[in-house]
């Protein structure tokens, strides 16, 4: 029997799956922290530093405790570790044997990695670090050019083959490069390292995408994975027959959600605390999901020439009532201490100005520290009307 939900019942459920906005918190700030990767499945780790990298922005948003230096600790204490989920991540080790399907088919030739395969190369890679201990790719000299689109040097494409398919991972990084040793060394004592089988696989990722996002389709369950689809469209089927997924309508849309996820719409959600949220967060990187359900079209124009941006080159999305209401081009500059607002853009549906205002002064506050500024500067906002007033309301946030 397939189940009805509103489209407002339908994000209320999406936001107190995703734990946004977070709840109280729990145990110790690095117990939570493992708690928010375990629940999301994933976090995405990702380069751009206008403000805080991805990962920690990610984590901060469901860990108001949240401190930068956990996720190295996690990773040292071998119960996070680094690999690809629909892009780099760092993976709960819990969920190890599931990265085993993705990292057999690259070794196989299954799966097309990035780089061509060089056995010789690699090879002799995986001697030095068995010899040597764990080793960087600058530890492995290179004086002549590099390669391809990304200028790699061959030793690093190496490097980064046998970590695709399972030969290396990564104890830790240093400086936010890699540090590589052999798989053997790195994962923990009693880790289950058996293969699943595709039904495995796929209930595995059915179940953890709807664990974490409240409600979803199988294209969504299957976001940049490869040949997977068949299998998880069969183990969905089986699943719905079985009452362990049930298939959700909202709107002309249908989804599938756990029966368990469900009983979430019971609870309150935090509906007068903003959050601004990172380009990468779980909740947002499906876009097209996001205008389905949010009614937000959202697009990272970091990849844009700065002519054609509408929006900001590092446009940071903000969750406030439980809807997607605005967006905010923002840069850290780190020396001075200054959180710059380049832009800040109200979507036409935000009502209740003055209480919006009123809550992003709030969280702003918090989002300075986290990004180890102490004062705010807002350039522009659209619309240009209500700038003076959140100028004004800016200028209390000081830290």
């Amino acid at each position: 029997m397939t189940e009805s939900l509103s489209l407002e019942h339908a994000q209320k459920l999406v936001l107190l799956s995703q734990r946004l906005p977070p709840g109280k918190p729990v145990g110790s700030p690095v117990a939570a922290t493992l708690a928010a990767i375990e629940h999301l499945g994933y976090v995405q780790i990702d380069t751009i530093s206008a403000v805080q990298r991805a990962h920690h922005h990610t984590l901060w948003n469901r860990n108001p405790r949240y401190g930068a230096a956990h996720l190295d600790q996690l990773v040292a204490d071998k119960q996070v570790f680094e690999y690809w989920s629909h892009a780099a991540a760092y993976l709960p080790m819990r969920d190890y044997r599931f990265s085993l399907p993705r990292k057999h088919a690259i070794a196989s030739g299954a799966q097309r990695h990035w780089y061509a395969p060089d056995a010789p190369l690699m090879q002799a890679v995986l001697k030095r670090i068995t010899d040597e201990g764990p080793l960087m790719a600058k530890d492995f000299e290179h004086s002549g050019r590099k390669l391809g689109e990304w200028q790699t040097k061959p030793a690093k494409r190496a490097l980064e083959y046998l970590f695709m398919m399972g030969e290396l991972m990564l104890p830790r990084r240093v400086s936010f490069q890699k540090v590589y040793d052999l798989t053997e060394r790195v994962l923990p004592a009693g880790i289950d390292t058996r293969l699943p089988t595709p039904e495995e696989h796929a209930r595995f990722m059915i179940t953890r995408y709807l664990h974490a996002n409240g409600v979803g389709q199988a294209a969504e369950i299957c976001y940049l994975q490869k040949n997977i689809k068949p299998h998880v469209t069969a183990a969905l089927k089986d699943m719905v027959s079985s009452g362990e997924v049930v298939p959700v309508r909202v709107g002309k849309h249908t989804y599938y959600a756990l029966p368990a996820s469900l009983a979430l719409l019971n609870k309150p959600l935090r509906r007068n605390r903003l959050s601004i949220l990172s380009p990468f967060d779980n909740l947002l990187i499906q876009r097209k999901r996001m205008q389905a359900l949010f009614d937000f079209d959202y697009l990272l124009e970091c990849y844009v020439p700065a002519a054609k941006r509408q929006h900001g080159y590092f446009s940071l999305p903000i969750l406030w009532g439980g809807a997607l209401v605005a967006r905010m081009d923002c840069k850290a500059e780190r020396r001075a201490a200054v959180l710059h607002i380049h832009h800040l853009v109200l979507e036409p549906r935000l009502s209740k100005a003055d209480e919006f205002t009123a809550a992003l002064s709030e969280a702003l506050s918090e989002f300075m520290v986290f990004n180890g500024c102490r004062t705010v500067r807002l350039h522009r906002c659209t619309p240009s009307r209500l700038s003076p007033a959140l100028e004004l309301a800016l200028t209390s946030c000081r830290v």
